[in-house]
C-alpha cells in the first residue's frame, strides 16, 4: 500500500474537527509553496513609515470633513 493511500485510509479515521484542521494544515503549506510571498528588505518598515511624513501639520477635523465632502460631490455629482 502507498503512502498516500495510508494516509488516506488514517485521515477518514479521524474525528471531523481533526480532518478540518488537517485540511487547513495542509491548504496552509500549499498556498505557502504555491504562492511564496517575497522577502522584504531589512529596512522596509523605516521607508514604509517615511512614505506619509510632511513638513505640514495634520488636517484638523474641519478640514478633513471638507474634503471628504469635496470627494463625494465628484464622485456623485460630477460625471
Amino acid at each position: 500500500m502507498s503512502e498516500l493511500q495510508e494516509l488516506r485510509k488514517k485521515s477518514l479515521n479521524l474525528s471531523v474537527s481533526d480532518r478540518l484542521l488537517l485540511l487547513k494544515a495542509i491548504t496552509d503549506s500549499l498556498n505557502e509553496e504555491l504562492r511564496p510571498r517575497p522577502e522584504l528588505p531589512p529596512d522596509f518598515l523605516d521607508k514604509f513609515r517615511g512614505i506619509g511624513k510632511t513638513d505640514s501639520p495634520p488636517s484638523n477635523d474641519e478640514e478633513v470633513e471638507a474634503m471628504l465632502e469635496e470627494r463625494l460631490v465628484e464622485k456623485y455629482l460630477k460625471s
